[in-house]
This record gives structure tokens, sequence and C-alpha cells, in this order.
């Protein structure tokens, strides 16, 4: 019979082991309540106007940057590192694109998700088929255009992971938010990701400027096939 060596956590009673767990569990909540008003503060950020034009390829052709949105009012971008000249996509940003899920609940909420490359597009399309990757989430490629440098994704280091939010009134879109590095850990549920717009969640107790879009929680989210969007 073998011995795990491996260290492991402190053998108590369920008494003792409740009362940790509840101390942590305040710990948590008051976490919680920090994430929440920090997403309110993102909420009210200023924005930036976007003039210039840029090209993509992207499954059904060249595409620009409204056409990205596909009619919604939001658009979330993940700068996923693939350089012209490599043979695979970054195996981080690859993680981060595992953890993506059905997209028709960000629909729901007027939020449009895609991956922007500086490869182009038959590179992005063998390394999804390698991948595996079905989930409908839009790849474009962004190399005939100036998009990777002007946003940071691409610097005189190389290729930089990263997230960019947009938004449109009609056709003029605006920069909202940007972050990078171990900010991208922050990605992995629809939550999340509708944390990082400026309407949020669009839920009623959020705090949120007034006249943006809200439900009550809980009442309009579907199975992704159910959506009437």
């Amino acid at each position: 019979m073998t011995t795990n060596k491996q260290p492991l956590p402190e053998v108590v009673s369920p008494e003792q082991w409740r009362i940790k767990l509840d101390r942590l569990l305040i710990k948590e909540k008051e976490l919680t309540r920090a994430r929440d008003a920090l997403n309110a503060e993102r909420r009210k950020l200023p924005m930036v106007r976007v003039d210039k034009r840029y090209t993509f390829q992207g499954e059904n052709g060249k595409s620009s940057l409204l056409d990205l949105f596909e009619g919604r009012r939001q658009l979330i971008v993940y700068h996923f590192m693939f350089s012209p000249e490599w043979g695979a996509g970054c195996d981080g940003c690859s993680w981060a694109v595992d953890a993506m899920t059905h997209p028709a609940h960000l629909h729901a909420r007027d939020t449009s998700l895609v991956l922007v490359s500086r490869a182009p597009r038959g590179k992005l399309e063998q390394y999804r088929s390698r991948m595996g990757w079905s989930t409908p989430i839009p790849w474009y490629s962004s190399y005939e255009s100036d998009f990777n440098f002007d946003f940071g994704a691409t610097t005189d280091k190389g290729e930089r992971h990263g997230v960019s939010v947009f938004i449109r009134d009609g056709n003029e879109i605006y920069r909202t938010y940007y972050t990078g590095a171990r900010g991208v850990e922050y990605l992995g549920s629809l939550w999340t990701y509708l944390d990082l717009t400026p309407f949020g969640r669009q839920e009623t107790w959020e705090d949120s400027p007034e006249g943006w879009p809200q439900t009550e929680p809980y009442v309009w989210n579907r199975r992704h096939d159910e959506y009437d969007v």
C-alpha cells in the first residue's frame, strides 16, 4: 500500500470546517460587492470615437469594423495572438477560446463577440479545425489593416493578447474599454463578458447610468436556441 507524500490541507471536524468556511464566504461576498462596484465604474467610463476605417477578412469576405457588430449595439473583440509568420495560434489565447461558450446568450444582450488576429484567414481556419472549435464565434483576419497596431495588439515587441470593447451609435463607433495581460483571466463565463460592456448585464440591480437598458434578473436568459434575436 502506497502513501501519498504530497501535502494536504489540515483535517478538522465538520464543525470546525463550517466555521472556517463561513469566515471565507464573508470575504468572498465582500469581493463580490467590490467587483460590482468596479463593474459600475466601468459602465460609467468615457469613450473615444473610432474614426479610422479598417478592413477585415472574414468567412464571407471583406468586412468593416461596423460589420463586426452584426447589427448589434455592443462589440467585444478578443485580440488573439497569431502572427502571420506563426504556424499555430498562441497557446494562452487558445485556452481563452476553449472557455468561450455559445454567443447566443451575448446576442440576447445586444452584444457580439469576435476574435481578431493578424494571421491570414487560411491559417485561422486551419487552426480552428485543428482545435476542433465548433462554437460559432467569428474569427477575422486584420492582416490587411492597421487595426492590430492601432489598438495595441501588435507592437514593436510582437503580438499582445487583450480585449477591446466597442459600442455604436448608428454608424458611429466608440471604444469604451480595454484590458490585457492578466485582465483576460476574468473571461470565461457569459456574465464576465457582459460585465466588460457599457450596458453590463442590463439587469435592474446594477448601478448603471440613467436610461441604460435593463430588465429584471433571471427573466431574459434562455437556452441558446430559444432566443428570438
